[in-house]
């Protein structure tokens, strides 16, 4: 698990996360979604962090 995270030594907290989005109905076949993450100790280490993640996605149907 390290490889990905760290390198073993890590300041292990609880990860906290906060996710806040809305949907558009921009046609009635298609969609807009906003997105906000908030996130408090990534990867359950106290020493990186906290991270703010923004998104946008769409979705079409034909």
């Amino acid at each position: 698990m390290d490889g990905f995270i760290g390198d073993g030594n890590l300041r292990y907290r609880p990860e906290q996360v906060v996710d806040i989005y809305y949907k558009l109905r921009l046609l009635p076949s298609a969609w807009m979604t906003l997105d906000y993450q908030h996130i408090a100790n990534p990867a359950y280490n106290a020493d990186r962090g906290p991270v703010d993640v923004y998104g946008v996605r769409a979705h079409f149907e034909f």
